[in-house]
């Protein structure tokens, strides 16, 4: 017979959420872990699993009033009161634990002023927060919103360090993606190990990596066609309009059914995790 391999749970942390989680989050004290779903973040010790403390929650007595949710959240990597989640709206909170049980004030809001003349319908839509993660080193945010990767310093609020376009090449298609729903797609970012290259996914299974350092970024193609174990990935490059060169892919041939949502960077390698529709790939650097 084949070898069956069934995960039982040892703990189920029950019955705290009313909408669907969207984080969760291991504290640096390495005894309790957040969890957040749109409208909530609770608290919980890992050995008490009947019992949370709700430490964030944005929800309106009236929910007509309501005008954003939490998208988000994670607690920093080393202070072990503190944590940051996103929203909506675009905004990033950091609170502190040690300031109140009931972090309904924040100790500092990331948020980038918006530019009137370049408002339209889509402005709220894309602009929403979809990941936030702590660099290792506890001194920057990553955040990334529906066509950018924002890298923010701790003791700036006003605007970000780095801004890093994903696919700017998509601006012109916000109809299109708006009428199949893709615009609500939410795309995680992640850290390498030495806070030097931020990931993110985008769509046709196109991996985005950016180097801080250099200001270079690289675009790479996961895909189960081209790819043997030990192949050295080729860059990709999206020509938006006039004559395509030999190894560029039209914008209007995108396929944005196959699209990287989650990504995942080891803290110590460069090994890197990547999830695409139902597949999961794992690339290696070729001097690891």
């Amino acid at each position: 017979m084949d070898l069956m391999v069934e995960a039982s749970p040892r703990r189920i942390f029950a019955n705290a959420h009313t909408y669907h989680i969207n984080s969760i989050s291991l504290n640096s004290d390495q005894q309790t872990f957040m969890s957040a779903d749109d409208l909530r973040i609770n608290l919980w010790h890992l050995e008490i699993t009947d019992q949370s403390f709700n430490i964030v929650d944005i929800k309106p007595a009236n929910m007509e009033e309501l005008t954003e949710v939490i998208t988000a959240a994670e607690f920093h990597p080393k202070n072990c009161s503190s944590f940051v989640y996103s929203s909506s709206k675009g905004s990033i909170r950091l609170c502190d634990m040690r300031q109140r049980a009931l972090c309904d004030q924040h100790a500092k809001m990331f948020e980038e002023p918006e530019d009137p003349s370049s408002r339209n319908f889509f402005s709220e839509i894309i602009s929403s927060v979809s990941d936030v993660k702590f660099s290792n080193d506890g001194r920057y945010l990553v955040t990334r919103d529906y066509l950018n990767v924002k890298v923010w310093d701790l003791q700036m609020e006003s605007k970000p360090v780095e801004t890093y376009q994903v696919h700017e090449y998509l601006r012109s298609k916000l109809c299109s993606l708006y009428e199949n729903d893709c615009i609500f797609d939410k795309f995680e970012c992640a850290w390498s190990g030495n806070d030097r290259y931020v990931m993110t996914g985008s769509y046709n299974n196109f991996l985005r990596i950016f180097d801080r350092e250099n200001n270079k970024d690289v675009t790479l193609e996961a895909s189960r066609e081209n790819i043997k174990p030990r192949t050295v990935l080729k860059s990709k490059k999206v020509c938006i309009g006039g004559r395509k060169k030999k190894d560029e892919i039209s914008v209007d041939s995108l396929d944005f059914q196959r699209k990287i949502l989650h990504t995942a960077w080891h803290p110590h390698q460069n090994v890197l995790a990547i999830a695409a529709t139902n597949n999961l790939y794992l690339f290696q650097s070729k001097d690891t």
